[in-house]
């Protein structure tokens, strides 16, 4: 081999583990995952994981410690500071002791590798069950807040203090929005509560909850998923490096949620089948406002809005936005004059605030994300024509797995 060719192979090895530390989200080399630990062993240990007829063997037992004993050293590095991890590691101790385990075998067998009931993955499965309808249904809240139905309607609405978004047999989902700007009817949203309803032995009672500046990675258990059952993976919390957002996957009622953080106030977004909702139900005992909107004496009318902007009650770090300067800072985020472009500018008119911009940009994004042939232009959108260089064409650089992609196929294909 010459110098050359080996210099190469060196080459592509350094690349490989840059492309790895690219692909690792760094958020989760920082994380301490001694929670993910303790359920796991807690899980191997419950009793779904035994025969009918047959209590768990000792043998059982440690490998399950052992493999118990591994996962907390794997995460020892994030967890130096962390009681939970240390309590955990002492107590693995007292129990290879207890128990006569010796610290050096298997860490899995065939015994502990159970096999899932069919009919169990395919309750816990959406997309697996048959006869279903695999048509979806979408709602988003974000900005002043600007509300987007599951029957496709765009309200804009005061809604002060806590308002209910989704109350069904599945899942409740309650928001609470507090004033933006004394002297405007101008609300956010501030805090976010989902709570997930057991479901069929796929999942135990989760919830979760968001408030302002704290965008949790777990629910309030401190677990990220359904609990200890068979199909507690169907129900997990996904994280969204570098974007202020978490997404949860409840894969056993197909449906999946994001929650963003912008500036100092929250964003929702839903994608839920149809055939889980009653979008023929004109009212209802339950307020929902994704299912019927918000109550009439709740929406803001348009035509107040130069009487909300000509409030003299600005704090000091906000402007009061023309609707020329509101209109040219939402075309450096928004390509596309529709909805989502009025609410950019209706949010600036409204607050002053410049974060709020981005409030609708990201509303967009996820209905993107969530499901892409439900996006609906107005029939007289148009394109704006940004040109290069501008604030726009910076917005969205491109990511650092991008870049190591690219290089690393480069150095392929010097080869």
């Amino acid at each position: 081999m010459g110098m050359g060719e080996e210099l190469l192979l060196r080459l592509r090895g350094i690349m490989l583990l840059a492309l790895c530390a690219c692909v690792t989200p760094a958020v989760y080399c920082q994380q301490c995952r001694i929670q993910w630990c303790n359920t796991e062993y807690l899980s191997a240990n419950s009793p779904s994981h035994a025969a009918p007829d047959e209590a768990q063997s000792d043998v059982d037992y440690c490998i399950a410690l052992r493999a118990y004993a591994q996962c907390t050293r794997k995460t020892a590095k994030t967890c130096r500071g962390d009681l939970v991890y240390h309590s955990a590691v002492f107590r693995i101790r007292e129990l290879f002791s207890q128990h006569n385990c010796s610290s050096d075998g298997p860490t899995s067998s065939a015994k502990a590798r159970h096999t899932v009931d069919p009919l169990l993955a395919e309750a816990c499965n959406y997309e697996s069950r048959a006869n279903v309808q695999r048509r979806f249904a979408h709602c988003g809240l974000f900005g002043d807040p600007h509300l987007r139905t599951f029957k496709d309607e765009f309200q804009t609405c005061k809604v002060k203090g806590a308002w209910p978004l989704i109350d069904n047999q599945y899942l409740s989902v309650q928001v609470t929005n507090v004033p933006v700007v004394m002297g405007s009817s101008a609300t956010a949203t501030s805090k976010i509560t989902v709570i997930f309803k057991s479901f069929h032995g796929c999942v135990e009672q989760k919830v979760y909850q968001a408030t302002t500046g704290d965008l949790p990675l777990a629910f309030s258990d401190g677990t990220r998923n359904g609990g200890h059952q068979e199909g507690a993976g169907s129900l997990r919390i996904v994280e969204k490096p570098g974007f202020g957002q978490i997404e949860i996957q409840a894969v056993y009622i197909g449906s999946t949620i994001i929650i963003r953080q912008v500036g100092r106030y929250l964003t929702f977004a839903i994608r839920v089948p149809e055939d889980t909702l009653n979008l023929s139900e004109e009212s209802g005992s339950t307020l929902q406002l994704c299912l019927h909107g918000c109550p009439r004496n709740e929406l803001i009318q348009e035509h107040r809005l130069s009487l909300e902007r000509a409030s003299p009650l600005w704090p000091a770090s906000r402007r009061a936005y023309t609707v020329e300067t509101a209109t040219e800072q939402c075309r450096h985020i928004l390509q596309v004059e529709d909805v989502y472009f009025q609410s950019c500018v209706f949010d600036l008119l409204t607050t002053g605030d410049p974060e709020f911009s981005m409030a609708a940009h990201g509303a967009l994004e996820d209905l993107k994300a969530l499901y892409p042939s439900r996006l609906k232009l107005s029939a007289a959108a148009k394109t704006v024509g940004l040109p290069s260089g501008s604030p726009a064409a910076l917005a969205h650089p491109a990511s650092p797995l991008t870049y190591c992609i690219l290089f690393f196929l480069t150095v392929l294909c010097l080869g």
